[in-house]
């Protein structure tokens, strides 16, 4: 099957393609904004019976011998954009930005929506034995990640493999909130699936940290080899708010606070630096000044650069908020 060419309109996404738009003299010459470096096209799966947006960015030059490096990226529909576009321009001055040309794919629902909150909640949230209080209230299913990840590995990288050589041992997996959550679950229970893991201010708050669980399972585990695998986690230091009231309903005490996100995120990676389970390389990065929504563009930055090896430019220690 071949990629179509994506279409996708509204502001959102003018700071990205001003390049490739022009001033319509009046309303009727307007037309829907084109990326140009990229295509889409929507695929069912059979692991989960959902349909997906798949989006692609392929580079325009010939691949080297051993394939192009690749990121995919949860929440596509809105995280795609930029990284697709970032990891295009920054690889066009890949002597003064050391990023190589690479492969971008984005993972996404078939809507117009930035989000399809109902299908996100199922397929990036761990399977557990109780789902009966998660802390997500709105979703009114949970837990399908494995599920997803089966589409991941089984269906949507040969598809991709088909589309563009890529490089087997340069992948990675990147999501924010949700998709940091996932990101961790696949880190955890399918440790060789992707060689960089980018978690974005990743829910582990989400059923009562439940994927601290799995976070035990992975350290306990034998005979697994991540010398050459490195785990970035971030989160935006206004994601935490003033500490927990010893009421939980007590004013002011709102999901941010209960969630502890700052703390949850950074003990985490404190704990993984200092047992560097099966020689995994953890690096920790408190984003000041962004919140829960802002993390996700300046995550989407980072993610670029740790994706491409610039690992030097993060913190090899936790450091105290």
């Amino acid at each position: 099957m071949k990629f179509k060419p994506i279409l996708f309109a509204g502001l959102l996404y003018l700071w990205a393609i001003q390049s490739c738009t022009s001033i319509a003299e009046d309303a009727s010459d307007w037309r829907v904004a084109t990326l140009p470096i990229a295509q889409q096209q929507d695929i069912r799966s059979a692991a989960t019976g959902q349909t997906y947006r798949i989006f692609i960015s392929k580079p325009a030059v010939e691949p080297p011998p051993e394939g192009f490096p690749v990121i995919y990226v949860l929440d596509g529909n809105v995280l795609f954009y930029p990284v697709s576009m970032l990891v295009h321009g920054q690889s066009q001055r890949r002597e003064a930005t050391g990023i190589t040309p690479a492969v971008v794919v984005g993972i996404g629902y078939p809507t117009q929506r930035m989000l399809d909150e109902v299908s996100r909640a199922e397929d990036l949230t761990p399977p557990a034995p109780d789902l009966s209080d998660t802390g997500d209230q709105r979703a009114p299913r949970q837990g399908g990640a494995d599920r997803f990840l089966d589409f991941v590995e089984q269906e949507l990288k040969p598809l991709i493999a088909k589309e563009v050589h890529i490089n087997p041992q340069q992948q990675a997996l990147f999501g924010h909130s949700y998709g940091g959550l996932l990101t961790l679950h696949t880190l955890f229970t399918r440790p060789q699936a992707f060689q960089v893991y980018i978690a974005s201010s990743p829910s582990i708050w989400w059923n009562k940290q439940f994927i601290l669980t799995e976070e035990q399972a992975f350290m306990a585990a034998s005979s697994l080899d991540l010398s050459h695998s490195r785990l970035l986690l971030m989160v935006g230091g206004l994601e935490q708010g003033r500490p927990v009231a010893t009421d939980a309903t007590a004013p002011g005490n709102t999901s941010t606070q209960r969630r502890q996100m700052v703390d949850a995120t950074r003990e985490l990676a404190s704990r993984l630096q200092q047992a560097k389970p099966h020689g995994l390389s953890t690096f920790y990065q408190l984003q000041v000044g962004e919140n829960h929504g802002t993390a996700m563009w300046t995550g989407s930055i980072r993610a670029v650069e740790f994706f491409m090896g610039r690992s030097d430019k993060f913190n090899a220690e936790v450091s105290q908020p």
